[in-house]
């Protein structure tokens, strides 16, 4: 029997506990995976009323389309079950509910845990996507079948004899194991699911063989499946995607993503999804009062549950985590509460005894359902490297590919040909398709789609310009797809207006996302450099922008800063001192440092930086603390700093407590690059400091390595109370 933990009861109150039905899981968990214990501190009558109700609850659970004939099966041995614990409890009454043996507990404990298997399967089964319950037809009957096993043993175990059954309650019970062992062929499978199973496949081999099934015939399929408009076939693709998201190690992913790609065929080719309310994305609250869209009076009155709302921004969790307080915030919004200098929760008052932030996935996953309930898009993180993966492989299919590509015809068709409603939804779907996969990306550029876009983005709908910024970001990621947006024309001048007037949050971040995009080519950097506020506006993301707007923002500025004639045009619009200010700002300070250290060619750009004693204190913090890459630019930018400001600045630079101690773990520990030039900032500073001697810090020694012979010949000059190695070969006159 497989022990398994049913929810532990409570040693207060254990009755009123079991009386209430397990609770609910995930939808996409697996039905029987995981181990169960049998509930403790239950006996007799109390275990036998909890038993019992949680039957009553099953027989009353209303009976979903898949698994039909299963259902119908387990249903008839719970009506034969529950008539048996009627019985019992009838018996206990008539003698004064007299203690049952301690095998008869045992038995009837391990009962609890296969009723309540039970009750996860068929929950499991009425949740699930009927697309998916059909691909999963072979696996939940074996659950079943399984099911039925593990309820035999139990009877077989009971000790009857002790029980004192009425002679009705026997012929239950007898029944009851009779049909439990019954194993006969075919049992558990359904031929009609089955034949349902095989038409939905047909229909994907003709993708594969590039031509769409009949229309007709595809209505016809869908209908049986139980998708009859456009709502429930958006139901199926989500539920289908989440299964693709959860990584299930059994799970066909092509398969999946075939099935997903034809639902989405169908959506656009035999359903009207132009309904933008069922699309809507929650905005932020500062981004409600500038939507002119949201004025509507059907939405006039709606409002986020207190306790989906967090704390700091009152906007929408999208990515709820747990502090060491317990209380749950966005992760964005905690990020930014602890980069400001803050080490008290926010809610409580209480000291942070760490930064770890851990996933409120139970959270999580309720937003996303009353999201689901209320017709709002709900985008939860997706940087697992993972979930790329598996998202990738499930549009790696002909079928899906062929699919995608009829899809994106009629939804380019929709952006050129279709009504103000239909429009934003188009985009949002090209936004989808064009999220995962080189083939996607291709072929829906190829399609003519990127002046379609542009037009988008100078919406007055929200949702219109948001979408079509993210599918040009999506877009552009595909290398071929930079020079269709650059030289589209007029569309690197939209993307900069939506930078700086965007009707949201997000366009604001995706379109400096898409300028960071499009700056990874050499040849265009000078071409966005010089847009008018394209610089400007990135620099002012960086300074106010969201944690993720100031990480496109700072990778834009250090991509464009690699361009030779950069400096200028930094300088002038400010990002040079918003590359500073950031410098202290943890979630970027590796690419402002970088970026800095690329601009201090040019000798008022040095002298601005190395003149605040607060940007080299900075940049020793960064290399100290900071990855191999960072550290490697903060020693960029030091060494540029003491190289082109004069033995001035190179002095300031020696003075910094504790340069020394961090200046000989780069030598240990650094990037090849990193030491090099940690040894050359060790020498301007020597020189800076002729003749007195040199002050890093408190203390260094630094030590000139002559081979003479099979000796090492080490001269140092130490100055002040300590010493440091460096091995690097330096000649200074000893003093």
């Amino acid at each position: 029997m497989p022990m398994a933990a049913a929810p532990a009861a409570s040693a207060s109150s254990p009755v009123e506990f079991l009386l209430r039905r397990p609770p609910p899981r995930q939808r996409r968990r697996p039905p029987l995976a995981g181990a169960f214990f049998a509930p403790t501190g239950l006996s007799g009558a109390p275990l036998l009323r909890a038993l019992a109700s949680l039957a009553a609850d099953l027989l009353g659970t209303p009976r979903p389309p898949s698994q039909r004939r299963n259902l119908d099966a387990l249903m008839r041995r719970l009506a034969l079950l529950s008539a048996l614990l009627d019985s019992l409890l009838l018996a206990l009454a008539d003698d004064g509910e007299a203690a049952f043996s301690d095998a008869a507990n045992l038995c009837f404990r391990e009962l609890y845990v296969v009723l309540f298997r039970a009750d996860l399967l068929v929950s499991y089964v009425a949740s699930a996507g009927r697309a998916w319950a059909l691909l999963r037809a072979a696996h939940l009957a074996a659950s079943f079948r399984d099911l039925d096993a593990e309820l035999a043993v139990v009877l077989d175990v009971l000790p009857v004899a002790s029980l004192r059954l009425s002679w009705d309650a026997v012929e239950h019970l007898d029944l009851l194991r009779a049909r439990c062992r019954r194993r006969t062929p075919g049992q558990y499978h359904d031929p009609a699911e089955a034949a349902l199973r095989d038409r939905l496949l047909a229909a994907l081999r003709h993708f594969e063989l590039g031509q769409p099934p009949d229309p007709s015939k595809l209505q016809s399929l869908l209908a049986q499946i139980g998708i009859s408009d456009a709502a429930s076939c958006r139901g199926e693709i989500e539920y289908l995607e989440e299964q693709i998201l959860s990584q299930e190690e059994d799970t066909d992913l092509p398969l999946i993503g075939g099935v997903v790609a034809l639902l989405r065929y169908c959506l656009f080719s035999l359903f009207n999804p132009g309904n933008t309310k069922a699309l809507r994305v929650w905005p932020s609250a500062g981004d409600r009062q500038r939507l002119l869209s949201w004025s509507c009076s059907d939405d006039s009155s709606f409002s986020v549950p207190k306790e989906f709302s967090c704390p700091i921004s009152l906007d929408l969790m999208r990515d709820p985590v747990v502090v060491s307080t317990g209380q749950t915030y966005d992760r964005p919004s905690i990020i930014q509460w602890i980069e400001e200098g803050h080490s008290t929760c926010p809610n409580s008052g209480q000291a942070l005894a760490d930064n770890r932030l851990v996933p409120n996935r139970a959270l999580r996953s309720l937003i996303s359902q009353w999201c689901g309930v209320h017709g709002f898009q709900f985008d939860s993180p997706e940087s697992n490297e993972g979930i790329i993966e598996c998202v990738a492989a499930s549009c790696s299919s002909k079928a899906a590919i062929e699919a995608n590509k009829a899809t994106a015809r009629i939804l380019v068709r929709m952006l050129e040909e279709g009504s103000d409603s239909a429009k934003p939804v188009a985009a949002r779907e090209i936004r989808l398709l064009a999220k995962t996969g080189k083939q996607n990306r291709a072929f829906i550029a190829e399609l003519g789609v990127i002046p379609l876009l542009c037009r988008l983005l100078l919406s007055s709908d929200w949702m219109a310009q948001e979408n079509a910024v993210t599918a040009l970001l999506n877009l552009s990621i595909y290398e071929p797809n930079k020079t269709r947006i650059m030289e589209q024309e007029g569309c690197l001048r939209l993307i900069v207006s939506v930078l700086k007037n965007g009707w949201t949050t997000e366009a604001k971040e995706n379109a400096a996302a898409t300028l960071f995009s499009l700056s990874v080519v050499h040849d265009y950097k000078k071409k966005i450099m010089n847009e008018p506020g394209a610089v400007e506006e990135l620099a002012s993301m960086l300074i106010k922008g969201t944690p993720r707007g100031k990480k496109d923002a700072v990778m834009a500025l250090f991509n464009l800063s690699t361009h030779p004639e950069s400096s200028g045009r930094m300088l002038e619009s400010s990002a040079v001192v918003a590359l500073i200010e950031s410098l202290r700002n943890d979630t970027v300070s590796e690419e402002a440092a970088g970026a800095l250290a690329l601009l201090m060619k040019q000798p008022s750009i040095v002298h601005l930086v190395g003149s605040s004693e607060t940007v080299i204190t900075s940049l020793v913090g960064l290399m100290r603390r900071g990855t191999p890459k960072g550290k490697e630019n903060a020693v960029s930018a030091l060494y540029e700093i003491c190289r082109r400001g004069g033995s001035s600045l190179a002095q300031r630079v020696a003075r910094i407590p504790g340069l020394n101690t961090v200046i000989q773990n780069i030598t240990l520990t650094g990037t090849k690059r990193a030491k090099k030039k940690a040894s050359l900032i060790v020498k301007m500073c020597q020189r800076s400091q002729m003749p007195s001697g040199l002050a890093l810090g408190s203390t260094l020694t630094v030590v000139d390595h002559s081979l003479v012979g099979n000796r090492t010949l080490r001269r140092a000059a130490s100055f002040g109370s300590g010493e440091l190695s460096n091995p690097m070969s330096i000649s200074v006159p000893v003093p």
